[in-house]
Order: structure tokens, then C-alpha cells, then sequence
């Protein structure tokens, strides 16, 4: 039952992760537009707690997928974090993509059986 517990909480870290490091392929952006960029694309199905956005930009820099830096805010009168894709998480977008598919089609398979295998 623990195994299951983690795996879940893998897959649904390494689905955050893909969703942050795909919104930074637009350009880099602070952690409160990152998370309104998510929410806002997906209709607000997925809406960003602070409590698992920020871990997750700090495992993304931990990792070296992305590098931040304080900036004046261009309307504001002060500073934020920007994040910016690196290299490195660029490659591993291309990663995350694909096995997000590979699974998204395993259960597909098993949602929408074609007629034949019914």
C-alpha cells in the first residue's frame, strides 16, 4: 500500500513538474504567473497551492532544469524570482512529455478498449 502511495505521489510530482517546466518554455516567469498560467489553461481544473508550487520550482533548481534570478518587477515596485528553463530542463521536458503519453495511452487502452478487444 506504501509503494502504491508513493508512486502516486511520483506521478503526480513529476506531472506538476512537466506542467511548470512546459509553462517556462514560453519564457521566463515568478512563481504567481507560473501557477495562474496553469490554472488558467486548464479552466481552472488545476489550481497551484503555494505549498506544492514553490517545493517544486525549488526541486526543479535543485536539479538544474531551471535557474532563477531577482528582478524588479516591471509594474511593481519591487522584486520577484523569475524562473527560466535551462538547457538541461528543456531536455528533460522532452523526457517527461513522453512518458506522460506512453501512460496517458496505457490507460486510454484500458478506458476505450477498441471494439476488437472488447
Amino acid at each position: 500500500m506504501e509503494k502504491n502511495s508513493q508512486q502516486r505521489g511520483n506521478l503526480l510530482q513529476g506531472t506538476l513538474d512537466m506542467l511548470i517546466l512546459r509553462t517556462l518554455l514560453y519564457g521566463p516567469s515568478h512563481g504567481r504567473q507560473i501557477g495562474k498560467h496553469i490554472q488558467r489553461t486548464t479552466n481552472d481544473f488545476l489550481q497551484m497551492q503555494h505549498g506544492s508550487l514553490y517545493p517544486a520550482l525549488h526541486r526543479l533548481e535543485r536539479r538544474g532544469w531551471v535557474v532563477s534570478k531577482w528582478e524588479m518587477a516591471p509594474d511593481r515596485n519591487r522584486e520577484l524570482k523569475f524562473y527560466r528553463l535551462t538547457v538541461k530542463g528543456k531536455k528533460q521536458l522532452v523526457v517527461e512529455e513522453s512518458q506522460w503519453k506512453q501512460m496517458a495511452d496505457a490507460v486510454a487502452r484500458v478506458m476505450w478498449p477498441a471494439a476488437e478487444e472488447i
